[in-house]
Parts: C-alpha cells; sequence; structure tokens
C-alpha cells in the first residue's frame, strides 16, 4: 500500500538556523515549508527532505543520499559552493569518490554532522 505515496527523509539537525543555509545555499534545495517543527526541502523528482531540532544519531552512517548521473560534476559544484567532501581508506575514495564495480559514491556532512552521500550508477530495481 504505501508504495503509491511520496517517502520524505527526516533528518535532526541541532540548530535548524545554522542548517537551513547549508540545505538552500549549498545544496540548492528548494525551501518549500517552514513550521515551528521543522523545514521542508524539495529535491529531484517530487523527493523530499525535512530537517527537524535534536539530537543527530551518533554512528557516522549515511543518513539521506541523492542518485546523481554525473558524480563529478556534482562534487565540483557542491565544492564550489563550501560542501567539504569526506576522503576515506574503507571505502577508499579518490578525490572525494569511491568505486563499487559500476556504482560510485561520495559521502560529505551537514552543519549537525550528519552523514549525506551522492551515488551514481543503475539504481536498484531498475529505476
Amino acid at each position: 500500500m504505501l508504495s503509491e505515496f511520496l517517502a520524505v527523509t527526516t533528518l535532526v539537525v541541532t540548530d535548524v538556523d545554522l542548517a537551513r543555509p547549508f540545505y538552500v545555499e549549498q545544496l540548492g534545495l528548494t525551501l518549500i515549508e517552514e513550521t515551528p517543527a521543522g523545514v521542508r526541502f524539495g529535491a529531484g523528482k517530487g523527493s523530499r527532505l525535512t530537517i527537524r531540532r535534536g539530537q543527530p544519531p551518533a554512528g557516522g552512517q549515511t543518513v539521506v543520499h541523492f542518485e546523481v548521473d554525473d558524480i563529478e560534476a556534482v562534487v565540483r559544484d557542491l565544492t564550489s559552493r563550501g560542501v567539504a567532501f569526506e576522503e576515506y581508506e574503507s571505502p577508499k575514495t579518490v578525490n572525494s569518490i569511491a568505486q563499487f564495480g559500476p556504482v560510485r559514491a561520495a559521502w560529505f556532512k551537514d552543519p549537525a554532522g550528519n552523514v549525506l552521500g551522492l551515488r551514481e550508477g543503475a539504481a536498484p530495481g531498475g529505476e
């Protein structure tokens, strides 16, 4: 039943006022709505992302990723906007990008320390 409805990811940030410009100005997401409960942004293909105040989870796992067509171009664009990409030994990143067979990925953090990612490659399920 839920496969018919839009899914919205909600991220917890310690400071919504600090995070809002990161998501709008640096990531280029569209501000859709601000309420006392949080801020909602629009992204590609009708997807949505909400941030709300709270304590982000510890652990450094990717909380959301964006499916991109040209990861190198997106990394360059976001870097020019001040986004700092993570470098890892495992998986090994080269110029911020890791290779997993036909899939490539890169990661960065928001001001609250949430890990966000980019993914280039055929989407699971052929989407």
